[in-house]
């Protein structure tokens, strides 16, 4: 078990963690801004965290289209893990 998972946090600089701020929030608004086939998750409480308050509408494919992107990206991960 791993004792603090975010104990790296502790070592860094203002700088670094404003830096590593930055970062999170530009990976959560990628996935949050996510159209069409990529978007496979909608999580609104993530997206809650950022400073920024808006109630993303993504555009949702058809049904059949959205559920079988979403079965080849889930295809996808077990081929990963089994290489």
């Amino acid at each position: 078990m791993v004792e603090n998972i975010d104990s790296d946090l502790l070592t860094m600089g203002e700088d670094e963690l404003r830096q590593e701020v930055r970062k999170l929030r530009a990976a959560i608004r990628e996935q949050r801004d996510q159209k069409g086939h990529d978007l496979c998750w909608y999580v609104p409480e993530l997206w809650n965290v950022l400073p920024e308050k808006i109630e993303p509408q993504p555009p949702i494919p058809p049904w059949p289209d959205f559920i079988q992107r979403c079965a080849a990206f889930r295809q996808s991960l077990e081929e990963q893990q089994s290489d």
